[in-house]
C-alpha cells in the first residue's frame, strides 16, 4: 500500500492527497480541472483550507505528490468526486461512475478501491459493478487470484478543520464483503488516529447520510422557530438562550438557510431511497430550503418605502470563515435580490477574490466590506465570519440592518444597532 491514486482534488480529495503524501505515501492525484492540476504541480492550491498550502508545497517538493488529468497504476484508489442531485432531487452519480470507469483500466489484482464520496445507499455496489463491466477479468469476491477489494469510507470532516479531522476523527469503513472491509481498514490504520469502525457498505453509506440528516432536522427546528418568533414578535436569540438552560435541551442557532456539500444535499438521498417513509427528513429539507425566501421577504419589507435602496449583503460562503460557496443560502439570496431589484446588489465576502461565474453575469458587484457598508441603505448579514464580528457597530447607524446570524443579540445592541431583526 505504498502508492495511492486519489481521483477528485476538491475540498476533500486534495487535503486527503496532501495528508497521504506527507505520511510517506506516493500519491498521484487526478482531476478534470487542468488549472487545478497545474497549480498543484507547482506546489500551490486552488481552494482554501488552513495549512493546506504548506502541506501541498511540502508534498510536491519532496516528490510524494503529483497531479494529472489521467490516473496511474497504484495500490489503493480513492474516489472523492462530487455527488450532487438533479433538479428533482434525484442523486446524480455521473461523476462517481465516470471516475470509476476511468480507473478501471489501471486496476490490478490486490488493489483496493475506496469510495469516499458521500453517496446514496447501494452506490459502492454500483462501483463494483461498473468495474466488472470494464474489467471482466477481475473478481470482487472470494479467494480468486484476480480479485480486488471495494469499500466505502465516508468523509466526516468540518471545513476549516479538515487536515486535523482526517487524522483524528473516527472513520466508518464498509466493504462489499468482509475481506474488503478488513483490507481497507489496514490502509486507514496507517494514518488515522481515531477509532476505525467496521460495517458493510450499505450501512456505511447510510451512516453518513444519517449524520447529516440529523443536523439538518435540528437546524430546521431552529429555523422554523425563528420564523415563528418573527410572527409573534419574540426575540429568537433570547428565546433559544433561555430554553438551552434546560439540562436536556440544546437548540441550534438559526440562519438564512442551510448550505454546503453535505447537509443541504445528503438528506435528499434518504428521501429518494425511502420516499414514503422519510417524512420528517423531507419536511426538514423543505423548511431549510424555504428560509432564504423568508429572508428575502424581510428585505422587501424594509425597502418598500425606500426609493432605489442600496442593498449590501455581508457574506457569500455557506458557513463562517471559509471560502466554500457550494449550496450556500447566501448565494441563493443574492441571486434572488438581483432579479427583484434593478440596481446593483453589493456583496462583501472577505474570503474570495472574485465572484463565481453565475453571479458575474448578474447585477452583483463584489466590494470591500467597509466600502460596502458605507454605500448601504440596507445591510443584510448572511454569514457570521469573524471578520464581520469585529466591525465597529457605529457604522450601521442610520442604516437598516437585517441580522440573520444573531451577531447582535443583547437588548442594548438591538436598541442601538438594529432596525429589524430575524
Amino acid at each position: 500500500m505504498q502508492k495511492v491514486c486519489v481521483v477528485g482534488l476538491g475540498y476533500i480529495g486534495l487535503p486527503t492527497a496532501a495528508l497521504l503524501a506527507n505520511s510517506q505515501f506516493q500519491v498521484h492525484g487526478v482531476d478534470i480541472n487542468q488549472k487545478a492540476i497545474d497549480m498543484i504541480n507547482n506546489g500551490q492550491v486552488h481552494i482554501y483550507e488552513p495549512d493546506l498550502d504548506k502541506m501541498v508545497q511540502n508534498a510536491v517538493n519532496n516528490g510524494n505528490l503529483q497531479a494529472s488529468t489521467l490516473p496511474e497504476k497504484a495500490d489503493v484508489f480513492v474516489v472523492a468526486v462530487p455527488t450532487p442531485f438533479t433538479e428533482n432531487y434525484k442523486p446524480d452519480l455521473a461523476y462517481v461512475e465516470q471516475a470509476t470507469r476511468s480507473i478501471s483500466p489501471y486496476l490490478e489484482p490486490g488493489n483496493i478501491v475506496i469510495l469516499e464520496s458521500t453517496s446514496p445507499v447501494g452506490t459502492t455496489e454500483k462501483v463494483a459493478k461498473w468495474i466488472l463491466e470494464e474489467r471482466p477479468d477481475l473478481n470482487i469476491t472470494g479467494n480468486s487470484e484476480n480479485r480486488i477489494f471495494v469499500a466505502h469510507c465516508p468523509e466526516r470532516v468540518l471545513p476549516g478543520e479538515i487536515l486535523k479531522e482526517l487524522v483524528e476523527n473516527d472513520r466508518i469503513i464498509g466493504g462489499i464483503d468482509e475481506e474488503s472491509t478488513k483490507k481497507t481498514v489496514q490502509f486507514y490504520k496507517k494514518f488515522v488516529k481515531g477509532e476505525i469502525l467496521e460495517t458493510n457498505a450499505r450501512t456505511a453509506e447510510l451512516a453518513k447520510l444519517t449524520e447529516n440528516a440529523f443536523r439538518d432536522v435540528n437546524i430546521a427546528f431552529a429555523n422554523e422557530l425563528s420564523m415563528i418568533c418573527d410572527e409573534l414578535n419574540i426575540n429568537v436569540w433570547e428565546l433559544i438562550n433561555l430554553a438551552n438552560h434546560h439540562p436536556r435541551v440544546n437548540i441550534l442557532q438559526p440562519g438564512p438557510g442551510v448550505g454546503g456539500h453535505c447537509i443541504a444535499v445528503d438528506p435528499w438521498f434518504i428521501v429518494d431511497a425511502a420516499p414514503e417513509t422519510a417524512k420528517l427528513i423531507r419536511t426538514a429539507r423543505m423548511v431549510n430550503d424555504s428560509k432564504p425566501y423568508f429572508v428575502i421577504e424581510k428585505i422587501k419589507e424594509v425597502t418598500k418605502n425606500l426609493q432605489n435602496p442600496t442593498i449590501v449583503c455581508l457574506g457569500l460562503a455557506f458557513k463562517a470563515n471559509v471560502d466554500d460557496l457550494r449550496e450556500s443560502p447566501a448565494v441563493k439570496i443574492v441571486k434572488e435580490l438581483s432579479a427583484i431589484y434593478d440596481q446593483t446588489i453589493y456583496v462583501a465576502e472577505p474570503h474570495i477574490e472574485e465572484l463565481p461565474k453565475d453571479l458575474l453575469e448578474l447585477n452583483v458587484q463584489l466590494v470591500k466590506t467597509e466600502e460596502a457598508i458605507e454605500k448601504a441603505d440596507v445591510v443584510v448579514l448572511l454569514v457570521d465570519h469573524d471578520y464581520f464580528k469585529e466591525i465597529n457597530p457605529r457604522v450601521f447607524e442610520g442604516k437598516k440592518l437585517i441580522d440573520t446570524r444573531g451577531i447582535y443579540k443583547n437588548e442594548e445592541e438591538r436598541m442601538t444597532r438594529l432596525s429589524i431583526r430575524i
